[in-house]
């Protein structure tokens, strides 16, 4: 491949030829036919800080099982006031009763950062990313998932299907880590359009672009996708390599 960057971001990863220009033009129709054919009337799920415990809560969780335990801690405990000065034992045994993996430590997750918002933001959830990091249980991931889904702002949480999707569709190389995925998908996409990136990715990863047998044949994007064409394969997806993106 050849040596061509963007900034810090390099077509070296990827297994096929494109150019960033190419590249660009393709990854703006790609996310105009995915909103269009998964759009959501409301894309935010609640305020900043009712998202951020959604995010730690789903860490790992199935997503029914998470939206009912995540509403039923806010009406059994209310507010961040009351969170804060819940015992962290008492919210890991609710998380254990209600099912939750890794209970253990959300529960503790859940109690500390509400105790961190309130000392020290004055009860307000950090809009920027670095910040958002800082507190307990809040990687990458679900800080970009507060700054688009509870404050709207232009953000790309990188997740399973994104991470999938995007490699499928040659807007990342097959190999990098999902931090990674996260560059060239801001690089190559409009501004504008980040925050619907996750919701428009994840969804189609769910109805079509699944895991194992993605339904390409019935693909909206078929056309402009490197893997239904076989340009990229499950196997060049497999594994961490330090291969490309560098």
């Amino acid at each position: 491949m050849a040596s061509e960057k963007s900034g810090s971001l390099s077509l070296e990863g990827f297994t096929f030829s494109e150019s960033w220009e190419k590249k660009r033009k393709r990854a703006k129709k790609i996310v105009e036919i995915l909103t269009k054919t998964h759009p959501r009337e409301k894309l935010l799920i609640g305020d900043p800080y009712r998202t951020l415990i959604h995010c730690i809560i789903s860490q790992r969780m199935r997503d029914e099982v998470t939206y009912n335990v995540w509403e039923e801690l806010f009406k059994r405990y209310g507010d961040i006031e009351t969170i804060a000065t819940t015992p962290v034992e008492e919210m890991q045994k609710f998380l254990r009763k209600s099912g939750v993996g890794l209970w253990k430590t959300k529960g503790e997750w859940i109690v500390k950062a509400s105790q961190i918002i309130l000392e020290r933001y004055g009860g307000k959830v950090p809009d920027s990313l670095d910040e958002l990091m800082k507190l307990p249980g809040i990687g990458r991931k679900c800080a970009n998932i507060v700054l688009a889904y509870g404050l709207g702002r232009q953000a790309i949480p990188v997740d399973t299907h994104v991470n999938r999707i995007s490699k499928r569709l040659g807007l990342a190389p097959p190999r990098v880590q999902p931090e990674r995925v996260e560059d060239y998908l801001r690089e190559l996409i409009p501004r504008e359009k980040w925050i619907y990136v996750n919701h428009a990715m994840v969804d189609h990863g769910r109805a079509i672009c699944k895991p194992v047998k993605p339904k390409c044949e019935s693909c909206p994007l078929r056309e402009l996708c490197p893997y239904a064409k076989g340009l990229v394969t499950d196997e060049d997806i497999k594994g961490n390599s330090k291969k490309g993106g560098k």
